[in-house]
């Protein structure tokens, strides 16, 4: 257990189970592990300063949540009495922040319904709905957006409409528009999605190419970006696994 252990034993336990379970959550670098489970208490504390702590800034993201449950409360009432499409398309944007897809859907097709022709309001639901796996439907949605402007969220609309097209069996539409999306845009999104559909055509090389291109970005992130980008980096690695050399 080493010196520091012996004297503050079990709160060095307790340390190091703390840090464990953060790494597990985390998926930081895995030499991490190494050095919480070797190092005992000391390794630990090194990684709270060195990664936990860096992390509680992400934290203030979910606060964000409380006056955001509240705002929908709110909107659920306001629209029986005044079911206009602004209404509903604000309740469809903090779904979607939410991530409760399904009702964010829901409420832009109401907010469509009532009349509503904002980019946004079509965008959002083809967001939805290619996140849920109905990549029919986020086609001319996501079309609708890109048409009105190309550049639309920082060139995402284009790069999820390639997708779209991708998981549509469009294949030269969607090549098309992820060489549009990827010429303006530096998304890991957009790239691994790129990956993916590179893949399914026998393109390896370029697959990885594209996959490999997430990856390199990291070094030259800030902390807080690189943290945020983790869920990436580890589908870039999944992916660089799986395709061949």
């Amino acid at each position: 257990m080493g010196i520091l252990g012996s004297l503050f034993y079990p709160w060095g336990l307790l340390l190091q189970a703390a840090a464990i379970v953060h790494f597990i959550r985390r998926r930081p670098d895995t030499y991490w592990i190494f050095i919480i489970v070797f190092l005992g208490p000391l390794g630990a504390l090194i990684y709270i300063f060195a990664e936990v702590l860096p992390d509680l800034g992400l934290l203030k993201q979910s606060f964000k949540g409380f006056p955001r449950r509240k705002r929908i409360a709110q909107l659920i009432i306001d629209i029986h009495d005044n079911p206009s499409s602004g209404n509903w398309e604000e309740l469809g944007d903090l779904y979607l922040d939410e991530g409760k897809l399904q009702l964010a859907r829901d409420a832009f097709n109401k907010a469509i319904a009532a009349r509503s022709d904002t980019p946004d309001c079509f965008y959002h639901r083809g967001v939805c709905a290619i996140l849920l796996g109905d990549a029919v439907a986020a086609v001319p949605d996501l079309e609708m957006a890109v048409r009105r402007d190309p550049s639309h969220d920082f060139y995402r609309a284009v790069g999820l409409l390639a997708h779209a097209y991708a998981k549509t069996g469009e294949k030269d539409k969607a090549e098309a528009s992820f060489r549009q999306a990827v010429e303006r845009s530096t998304l890991s999104e957009t790239y691994l999605n790129y990956a993916d559909f590179l893949a399914s055509q026998g393109r390896n090389a370029e697959a990885r190419e594209w996959a490999q291109k997430v990856l390199d970005k990291r070094p030259s992130m800030p902390g807080y970006l690189r943290r945020r980008e983790r869920p990436w980096f580890r589908r870039a690695r999944v992916l660089l696994k799986q395709l061949p050399a």
